[in-house]
């Protein structure tokens, strides 16, 4: 028998472990879809649109309003910052009224809606008194408040429209009464025709196109039938058929869609090809802020009507394409306040402030590309001119308001506002994350889809 010390333990065979399968990497740009989404349906998402965006836009014409009006400011003997200290003091106004109106109640915004439409139709009929109202630029819709500041009461005929016609829309929802097509058209487009026709007395075709959009986008958010939609829409496409071709100037701003030189056979277009030049010659990244060669005299309303312009020669493609997405987010925001909603009103609301603000930019826009006539309406919230930006902070107010309002976003700060040592992730009576908590909220009411 061996001895111990000379024997071998028994060699052990040593399995090999299966390989573990690793989960396949996921891909960046899914990872990064799947996290901008979630971002993107947060309930405070279209809160933080509008505030921002509209911040934003207002700040940045800010900027290119004191750049774009320091020659035409020169040129009138005036101080370079002429312009900018009139536009800086309507932004501060502005934005006291759109902080009331983000804390206003909705029943407060509905009691407002008369006061606020009886005014302008007063303030509108006074334009055309003699000696009262004021015509700049061939278009009678002013009114001098003293010194150099002047009101357009046009302008807040459309936040009139807007609240008016949301209030009296909900209330006939809340009757059932919008199923009946006189229910639904009566008195609202003979208010908006009584408007439209108190606006084209002063010749702004501009503006009575901004309000026949706000009138077609309550009409569509009420339900109406396409053949209503037919029907309103050629009446409106009738009237303004003839009042552009019986008005010269309007023809000869039809004729240049799309010039790219100045014309000798009666329509001057010289703003709009001056336009494309400083579209043009911006390239990716501008010239530089303040190196625009256009305002030098060769753009008109370098400031306000073609601002845009200026823009894209300053600071090129990146900076016209940067305010083309603040709107677009602007517009999302909107719709979707709109369409989160269970009230009648904030929804007509929302919505005709959305159709408002978007469709003004485009046309604005669409003008200075040259897709467009050239129409007199400001960029909204960055061209220069108080009485366009009060209204629009105000109804941008309007939308911070209902954005606030929705019931997943009313959790959403209700847990970020702690209350006598509440801890903000949540205790044993609440849940620590945002998105349990929507659950719940939607669960319980169905304003958040």
């Amino acid at each position: 028998m061996p001895s111990s010390r000379t024997s071998r333990a028994p060699l052990q065979r040593v399995t090999r472990r299966p390989p573990v399968s690793r989960p396949p990497r996921e891909n960046p740009l899914r990872r990064l879809h799947t996290r901008a989404r979630r971002a993107w349906d947060r309930p405070l998402t279209a809160y933080y649109l509008i505030l921002g965006g509209s911040l934003l836009i207002t700040v940045l014409g800010l900027v290119m309003v004191y750049s774009a009006s320091q020659i035409t400011a020169l040129q009138k003997s005036l101080p370079g910052t002429f312009f900018f200290r009139k536009q800086f003091l309507a932004a501060t106004i502005g934005t006291v009224l759109l902080l009331v109106a983000s804390r206003m109640p909705v029943k407060l915004h509905r009691a407002l809606a008369y006061p606020i439409l009886a005014g302008c139709v007063f303030l509108m009929a006074l334009v055309q008194v003699p000696g009262i109202g004021q015509s700049i630029n061939g278009n009678q819709n002013w009114i001098a408040v003293g010194g150099s500041f002047q009101i357009q009461p046009s302008e807040f005929g459309k936040l009139a429209l807007v609240l008016w016609g949301a209030d009296l829309l909900a209330r006939k929802e809340d009757k059932r009464l919008l199923t009946q097509w006189k229910h639904m058209l009566v008195p609202l487009v003979p208010v908006a025709f009584l408007l439209l026709g108190l606006i084209m007395l002063g010749g702004d075709m501009g503006t009575a196109i901004i309000l026949t959009a706000i009138l077609f986008g309550l009409l569509w958010l009420a339900g109406a039938p396409t053949r209503m939609f037919v029907g309103v829409l050629s009446i409106a496409g009738l009237i303004g058929f003839v009042l552009i071709r019986t008005s010269e100037n309007r023809m000869a701003r039809l004729a240049c869609i799309g010039a790219t030189e100045p014309r000798t056979d009666g329509a001057d277009c010289w703003q709009a090809v001056h336009g494309i030049y400083a579209l043009a010659s911006g390239g990716i990244f501008g010239s530089g802020l303040g190196a625009s060669v256009e305002k030098w005299g060769q753009l008109p309303e370098a400031h306000t009507d073609f601002i845009f312009a200026v823009t894209g020669e300053e600071l090129g493609l990146a900076g016209t394409l940067s305010v083309l997405a603040l709107f677009a987010a602007l517009g999302y925001a909107g719709i979707r306040v709109a369409g989160r909603t269970e009230d009648p009103f904030v929804r007509y609301a929302a919505g005709g402030v959305t159709t408002w603000i978007t469709a003004q930019a485009v046309i604005n826009i669409g003008a200075v590309l040259g897709l467009l006539p050239i129409a007199g309406v400001p960029l909204p919230l960055f061209s220069y001119g108080g009485s366009a930006l009060l209204p629009t902070m105000f109804a941008i107010g309007l939308l911070i308001a209902f954005a606030r309002d929705e019931p997943a976003a009313r959790a959403a700060l209700a847990m970020r506002q702690p209350r006598f040592g509440r801890k903000r992730g949540g205790g044993p009576s609440g849940p620590g994350r945002w998105n349990t908590m929507r659950r719940r909220v939607s669960a319980r009411s169905s304003g958040e889809r």
